[in-house]
């Protein structure tokens, strides 16, 4: 498939602003969402791009969206936040779980809701990728609402996938591990996070998931199945 357009949220930084930027090297037309007017506007000059000043938690918003953009092929529902509190679920305020999953849940619905019956009617190729995490495959003993919100999103790529074979609109996931964004000074660099997301829309793949985390995920679905208890998880 031919991307000739693009919608990236959470475009104004980390891995968002690594796919625009990649996407607009390789010719595709990118608009830009993100909450951030002031950074939104900083890549939009970069880049040449469209910007459209969006709240993924408002589900009007991602309805605007996704009207400005009737001919988007690749939509990449990217956008997301760590929260402030990181510890164990108990230890989360109330005002922490509405806000992390307001964005990185509701986020992803309020696109699927958006953009999917679009992408439908349109009956022609496109493709989802959704940003997940680790965190939504491997459960460490901390993480706050962060690592709970993103295993829903895990399960709503799934879920949208299953609901689309068949037709014309593919999904593809990907689970980086840490990544050196506005939410951590360390970690793989989004531009890499960015190619190889990419690169598995092009080759049809559903889920990216970091190489030394491939045996861990594999060994929790086993500890999970034969009901012992759960361990830290560890890379290979």
């Amino acid at each position: 498939m031919d991307i000739t357009t693009a919608v990236v949220t959470g475009a104004a930084s980390g891995i968002g602003r690594a796919l625009a930027t990649r996407l607009h090297a390789a010719g595709t037309r990118v608009v830009l969402a993100d909450i951030d007017e002031t950074a939104l506007a900083g890549v939009a000059l970069e880049l040449g791009a469209a910007a459209v000043r969006t709240d993924v938690s408002d589900p009007g918003a991602m309805e605007a969206l996704a009207a400005a953009v009737p001919d988007v092929q690749l939509v990449c529902l990217n956008a997301g936040v760590v929260g402030g509190d990181l510890g164990a679920p108990w230890e989360v305020g109330p005002e922490d779980w509405d806000r992390v999953f307001a964005v990185n849940v509701r986020g992803v619905v309020n696109g699927l809701r958006a953009f999917v019956p679009r992408l439908l009617a349109a009956g022609r190729p496109a493709h989802l990728l959704i940003t997940a995490s680790l965190a939504g495959l491997a459960t460490f003993p901390a993480g706050g609402a962060y690592a709970a919100s993103k295993h829903a999103v895990v399960t709503l790529a799934e879920q949208s996938a299953l609901a689309l074979a068949g037709t014309p609109i593919g999904v593809t996931v990907v689970c980086p591990a840490l990544v050196r964004t506005a939410m951590s000074a360390e970690g793989e660099d989004p531009a890499a996070v960015a190619a190889e997301a990419l690169e598995a829309v092009r080759e049809g793949r559903f889920a990216v998931i970091p190489a030394p985390w491939h045996d861990e995920i594999v060994r929790r679905a086993h500890r999970l199945t034969s009901g012992a208890q759960p361990e830290t998880p560890k890379p290979n």
